[in-house]
């Protein structure tokens, strides 16, 4: 088993990195909680083209985005709803209800085992945790949380505009 690797960021080239970095780790599942998902650069080709690979790596991977508003990503991500539309089957893309919509962070988690955090989803500073099973099933079970508190926000049919 690797040692807990963390390591900080707090810009958004800092960030970006962080996810790319996530996104080469092993695992199955991939939960993302973000105001609006506009931070997570989800039309830029590269970023789609490693979320294609972490789905198509196994038909047992999935992806669960949630978001409180989904304005950015139908209407600003193409290439998001066209990977929805193919792996519709391993995606959800989630909207929050009303009485949460007021949480102000955003993070990911990968598995159990790896994850990235931003305390406050509109700056950029945060920090990126790798073989922390501890802190990543904290975060979790939070991002559980978030779900039971959320309902289905896009559909694979969805056009943006």
């Amino acid at each position: 088993m690797d040692a807990p690797i963390y390591e900080r960021f707090d810009t958004n080239e800092g960030f970006q990195a962080a996810f790319d970095r996530l996104l080469e780790q092993p695992g199955r599942e991939l939960r993302l909680f973000d105001p609006d998902g506009a931070a997570l650069r989800l039309n830029d080709p590269q970023r789609i083209e490693r979320l294609d690979r972490f789905l198509l790596a196994s038909r047992t991977r999935r992806l669960y985005l949630v978001v409180h508003s989904t304005d950015h990503l139908t209407r600003q991500c193409p290439r998001l709803m066209m990977l929805l539309r193919r792996f519709s089957h391993a995606m959800q893309i989630n909207r929050t209800h009303e009485e949460i919509r007021s949480l102000q962070d955003a993070f990911l988690v990968l598995d159990a085992q790896h994850y990235l955090r931003r305390p406050v989803a509109e700056f950029f500073r945060g920090a990126i945790g790798l073989h922390d099973e501890t802190e990543a099933l904290v975060m979790r079970s939070r991002f559980q949380e978030i779900w039971s508190a959320s309902y289905p926000g896009v559909s694979s049919t969805t056009v943006g505009l």
